[in-house]
């Protein structure tokens, strides 16, 4: 699905928010033209929804807000879906929460001190579990506060030169950030200092970061430039050290994005192609080229619950993408299977019993003569072949 840029505004920057019953919606943040052309001091803030059947947006928001104060260049979306923070070209970020539902949808703005005069925000991460929020600047000032109190976990004025990228670790403990200059550095939340910077050869540029998902051995991905080679690293948390790479895109990568489940890594390229790597094997199972036809892929995110992913360019606007890789068996589905199982079980236990006595090699129980009980217990007189009729016993 493609918006149209003449009608609505070049795209600034997009996100889902998550909802419940996976009826999901996207954020996304639009520059606003005058008539003849010019960019205007205010931007815009819609909410779209999300059809899964057709994998496409709404034609039209379901709510909007006007932002006087200058153009919105970034967003991010607390994990519970209620909260958006917004990053403007003037040098202040915004809270928006979002209330209602069902196509009533409400957007309420919050100016909050301390995001107030914090200059141009490259980055913006919430942690996984929603209790942080970090903040990289344009200056390279990291600032990581503790939601929703909003007090100071991490100042670092000099993080960085300028911020490139930024991600959490799942158990919300590190944050990893990269830098124009091609640095990258790892921080503790926890105790609220930097913990390593990562090791790169003279020639190796590390430009984008994410960190594994699936719960198992913890990752974490970089993309970088080595030479004129563009290569995906990765390195082991527990010691920091790089354990291998691949080239997977082909070409450099704009943007890089790890779907919720951990099962996916998806390259954005600076000329609008697109590459899904399935993160097991480290092999490519889908590509979208020139998906955003000779503009760079600006922002790259997998939907919570399908396997489609929103990318969006300047040039091209937001789009919703359907991946060619295989489907997740539902819940209802693993429920109907079960099911189904049950139900088979049932049936050849039914037929076992109405078939047991011939299945032991017995004569039909009406047949059988009556025998005294003493009769039975008095009688010991047995063939070799009869007392060795079920073998030897393993006790």
């Amino acid at each position: 699905m493609e918006l149209s840029r003449e009608s609505t505004g070049s795209v600034t920057c997009a996100s889902w928010i998550r909802r419940p019953e996976n009826a999901h919606l996207v954020a996304m943040g639009k520059s606003r033209r005058t008539t003849k052309g010019k960019a205007s001091p205010s931007s815009l803030l819609q909410i779209f929804s999300f059809d899964a059947k057709t994998t496409s947006l709404s034609s039209s928001p379901e709510a909007t807000y006007e932002c006087e104060d200058g153009e919105l260049i970034g967003l991010a979306v607390h994990p519970t879906g209620d909260q958006i923070v917004c990053s403007t070209t003037n040098g202040n970020c915004k809270i928006f929460e979002l209330h209602g539902g069902d196509g009533h949808l409400k957007l309420l703005a919050k100016d909050m001190s301390p995001f107030q005069g914090v200059g141009v925000q490259k980055c913006l991460a919430f942690s996984i579990d929603g209790s942080k929020f970090a903040m990289g600047g344009e200056d390279g000032h990291l600032r990581v506060f503790k939601w929703p109190s909003l007090s100071i976990l991490l100042d670092e004025p000099k993080a960085h030169k300028s911020f490139r990228d930024m991600d959490y670790s799942l158990d919300s403990v590190f944050l990893a950030t990269t830098s124009n200059d091609g640095s990258a550095r790892i921080w503790n939340i926890t105790d609220g200092v930097p913990l390593t910077s990562l090791t790169r050869d003279s020639d190796e540029k590390i430009e984008c970061c994410r960190f594994s998902r699936d719960g198992t051995k913890p990752f974490l991905f970089c993309t970088a430039q080595k030479g004129n080679k563009a290569l995906t690293y990765v390195w082991d948390i527990s010691t920091w050290n790089k354990i291998g790479h691949k080239r997977l895109l082909g070409k450099p990568a704009s943007v890089l994005s790890i779907s919720v489940d951990g099962k996916y890594l998806a390259l954005g390229s600076k000329d609008g192609d697109i590459c899904v790597v399935q993160v097991k094997k480290m092999e490519i199972c889908h590509w979208s080229k020139r998906l955003h036809p000779g503009s760079g892929i600006s922002s790259l995110e997998f939907c919570p619950s399908e396997r489609a992913v929103l990318t969006t360019s300047i040039e091209w606007g937001a789009l919703v993408t359907k991946l060619g890789v295989p489907a997740d068996w539902k819940e209802w589905q693993i429920y109907v299977l079960l099911l189904g199982l049950f139900l088979a079980s049932a049936v050849v236990f039914y037929i076992f019993l109405q078939n047991s006595d011939s299945f032991w090699g017995l004569p039909p129980h009406q047949s059988q003569p009556r025998q005294k009980p003493e009769g039975f217990f008095r009688e010991t007189t047995q063939s070799s072949d009869d007392q060795n009729f079920w073998g030897p016993l393993d006790m």
